[in-house]
């Protein structure tokens, strides 16, 4: 039996037999394609009737990687167990591969995920009164909207930036180029910084084409990222370890609890595989952008 048919034999059982509400069914069903889309695009021969333990442990891996909080890793595998305990119980299967796997433990505090909240307080916090305020909330902006690497930020050009098409060209891990769909709002704090601050530098030569420079004209470095990041955090009192690349975990935690599809949200992040190659599928633009449109909280 294929994923689709046993996932609407586990719809019908935990409503009639259940009586669980609608929410409660979706919640369930929601996590359970989770894990068949990962599957799909890790070990596509894999079916419900081939999962053992290590490909649920390494699923769990997979969305701890990309920040997934303890909670929400607890509630995923929960839907999980339940599948397979339905599994079993109805004799489709005569083990269940998730006996096995401990939930994550609760309590614990996850530094590199900000909430949405969080993102918004920090945004907030930047003085937009002095330029490089100015080109600070354009950056962040763009961190959080692209969920792009501390590197592919500093390294961003003007000429890679196709604002009519709501797109950013990225250049990625091992020189590879990457189309990232780019909301409303960091597109507007790009056009002006662009327009109102960085038109005014004294451009050092060979940095033009730069998109983030620093007061001196020459292109923004990480440390300085970091360095902005970090004040900003101390500005708000906020007890979290807080970096670049808690921005781009924050992009992907929030489009995936939102309901993104994982194939989406990995072609963003110019992931390749938990192992060495890469399987992940060119995906329609538009269908991209609709993504970000859909799921991200600053679309």
């Amino acid at each position: 039996m294929n994923w689709k048919i046993l996932i609407r034999q586990f719809r019908d059982y935990l409503k009639i037999e259940r009586s669980l509400s609608g929410n409660s069914v979706e919640a369930y069903e929601h996590d359970i394609v989770k894990f068949m889309q990962y599957l799909e695009l890790t070990e596509p021969s894999i079916g419900p009737m081939q999962v053992k333990g290590k490909h649920i442990q390494q699923f769990l891996e997979y969305i701890t990687e990309l920040g997934m909080s303890a909670y929400s890793q607890a509630r995923i595998l929960s839907g999980i167990k339940s599948f397979f305990r339905f599994l079993l119980m109805e004799e489709i299967r005569d083990e269940d591969p998730s006996s096995l796997i401990d939930s994550p433990k609760l309590g614990r505090k996850l530094p590199d995920t900000l909430s949405f909240p969080e993102i918004e307080q920090l945004l907030q916090a930047i003085d937009q009164s002095k330029p490089e305020g100015v080109r600070n909330r354009a950056m962040l902006e763009t961190l959080y909207s692209c969920g792009l690497r501390v590197t592919e930020l500093v390294e961003l050009k003007i000429s890679n930036l196709f604002f009519e098409d709501g797109f950013i060209k990225v250049l990625g891990k091992g020189n590879k180029e990457r189309l990232v769909p780019i909301g409303r709002e960091a597109r507007k704090f790009i056009t002006i910084y662009k327009n109102e601050i960085r038109c005014h530098l004294d451009i050092v030569k060979g940095a033009e084409n730069y998109v983030f420079l620093n007061r001196r004209g020459n292109k923004l470095t990480r440390v300085m990222v970091f360095t902005i990041i970090k004040d900003l955090v101390t500005k708000i009192g906020l007890n979290k370890t807080v970096s670049p690349h808690t921005f781009r975990h924050s992009f992907a935690t929030h489009l995936i609890e939102g309901g993104a599809d994982l194939r989406a949200v990995q072609d963003m992040l110019g992931h390749e595989s938990i192992t060495t190659t890469e399987i992940y599928t060119h995906l329609d633009r538009d269908y991209l952008k609709q993504i970000i449109k859909d799921f991200h909280p600053r679309s």
